[in-house]
């Protein structure tokens, strides 16, 4: 899994699945790497040419010491796309991937063929100054337990602590400057207004006890982006890649089959 640099950025990446499929583009929520899709890549690289990255500052893609906003991590991934020779993908985001996600939507239109939304926001300016503050002078140490108590659900993370061990880990080897530069992206945006104009197929979904992104949020993305369907999974917190993996797989897929293959009866829910 090497480095490669486009824009002046350094983007750790894995590319996996056939050379000539159709590709599909992971975007990792704040505070986590490329990892986190672990689940859903054995179950599309035999058709799909899965992407996942670690977006700047996160994991293995070193810091750039400036500020960022929301529309730069959107260019990041079509700069990455360009240098894999990519011309376009499926869009695949969780919370900061998701808004990742809907700006590359809305920046790079002909180049999504479909995008999907996870555990997101369009906008979420409270609370974000605070965090940032805090890593950058206590570090990633000072929040890590609070923000992984609302990562899983409490039985999850008890069925499963080398799962949240793991998370923990990658979470406190974050760059923290990186970190609070994209807290400070997140407070900044405002993706309401662009998300009308989403013309493409787009799935939500949504975690039933996700306290960080509450199913709210995603509702009122739906009610704004014209193509968009939304998925709510029970017994699911914010990281429902890993924890619903079974529900997320199953809707990804039928999406990226009916976009590529034409449409066909939904899965039962």
């Amino acid at each position: 899994m090497p480095l490669i640099r486009n824009r002046g950025v350094d983007l750790f990446y894995d590319l996996s699945g056939p050379e000539d499929a159709p590709a599909v583009a992971f975007s990792n929520s704040i505070g986590t790497t490329l990892e986190m899709w672990d689940r859903q890549i054995p179950a599309l690289t035999s058709r799909y040419r899965c992407l996942r990255y670690d977006t700047r500052g996160h994991g293995r893609s070193p810091t750039v010491d400036e500020s960022v906003a929301i529309e730069d991590l959107a260019d990041d991934l079509a700069g990455l796309l360009d240098a894999l020779g990519l011309e376009e993908a499926h869009i695949v985001g969780l919370s900061l991937g998701g808004m990742t996600a809907q700006a590359f939507g809305q920046r790079h239109a002909t180049r999504a063929k479909s995008i999907v939304l996870m555990a997101t926001s369009a906008y979420l300016p409270h609370g974000w100054d605070e965090r940032a503050a805090i890593v950058r002078t206590k570090g990633m140490e000072a929040i890590v337990d609070p923000v992984l108590a609302r990562w899983f659900t409490p039985t999850f993370a008890a069925d499963h602590p080398d799962v949240v061990t793991a998370f923990r880990a990658r979470f406190l080897a974050n760059d923290a400057r990186g970190y609070a530069a994209c807290c400070e992206a997140i407070r900044d945006m405002d993706l309401r207004p662009g998300n009308a104009g989403l013309q493409q197929p787009m799935l939500i979904i949504a975690g039933a006890d996700d306290a960080a992104t509450p199913v709210p949020m995603m509702e009122d993305i739906r009610a704004t982006a014209p193509q968009a369907d939304l998925i709510v999974l029970s017994r699911a917190a914010h990281i429902l890649a890993i924890e619903r993996a079974d529900g997320v797989n199953r809707f990804l897929k039928a999406l990226l089959d009916d976009v590529e293959d034409g449409p066909s009866l939904s899965p039962a829910r």
